[in-house]
């Protein structure tokens, strides 16, 4: 099971349970996996023991889901939310992705080609992921993130909900972001609770904050361990608690 089989027949091993017949050429599904109905495999798929893949999931050609993840997993409110759950039952994953052990995929999700998909990460209901996108092991992607192509989000990120993402952005590790400055005593409004937006080729240092409905600008800097509690201008270095304008940066970030 470390490699992809050469495009041929489909293999199904000894105590998978396989419930669609849509799979691909040259795919394997492991024994203890479990496959649905609804549920489309493109080629040279391979899927290891105790995967599970529940309804309206799309998988394209060469991704790879290794063991105990789950892919359109709904999500379930049990009357203890504030904010109404919308999704649709539908998940698509781009080819040549690669879905890393105990990763949570929900329903409503839309990951990208050649996206890297860490062990344990959590993605709700509503993400979007460009392409080459890489969201590390155990970083949370929270309900309706929309995450741009060739964005690496760091181990342990967690990305709250209604938030944005751009293209080529740099997350690194323990990065925190807030959507509700009521912090949750207000109940839940779509306008209100808003997540902070990150523009293109912007990069977020180690262990930095950042709280609700404030906008990096494109190819600014926050550095480790600032708090970022209004906009950053385009370009930019801000360090501190509360962060705060160093200077200006000059060379690929000032040119994005």
């Amino acid at each position: 099971m470390n490699e992809h089989p050469h495009a041929g027949a489909v293999i199904v091993e000894p105590m998978a349970v396989v419930k669609t017949d849509r799979i691909g050429r040259g795919s394997r599904i492991a024994s203890f996996a479990y496959v649905s109905e609804d549920v489309t495999i493109g080629e040279n798929v391979v899927i290891h023991p105790h995967v599970v893949i529940y309804p309206g999931v799309h998988i394209g050609n060469g991704v790879e889901i290794f063991p105990s993840a789950v892919v359109g997993k709904e999500p379930k409110g049990v009357g203890a939310l504030a904010r109404p759950l919308t999704f649709e039952r539908e998940v698509r994953i781009g080819d040549h992705c690669s879905v890393g052990p105990h990763a949570v995929i929900y329903c409503d999700v839309h990951v990208g080609p050649r996206s890297l998909i860490g062990d344990g990460a959590s993605i709700r209901e509503q993400c979007r992921l460009g392409e080459r996108t890489v969201v590390g092991r155990h970083v949370t992607l929270n309900y309706n993130t929309i995450v741009g192509s060739r964005t690496k989000i760091m181990d342990h990120a967690w990305l709250a909900g209604n938030m944005t993402v751009g293209d080529d952005v740099f997350i690194s590790g323990g990065v925190m972001t807030a959507n509700d400055n009521a912090i949750g005593r207000a109940g839940y409004s779509e306008d209100e609770v808003r997540g902070p937006t990150i523009e293109n080729g912007a990069a977020i240092g180690a262990a930095a904050v950042l709280l609700p409905r404030v906008t990096v600008g494109r190819g600014a800097i926050v550095a480790a361990n600032a708090v970022v509690t209004r906009d950053v201008e385009e370009a930019t270095l801000v360090v501190g608690i509360p962060a705060a304008y160093v200077r200006h940066l000059t060379g690929p970030q000032g040119e994005q």
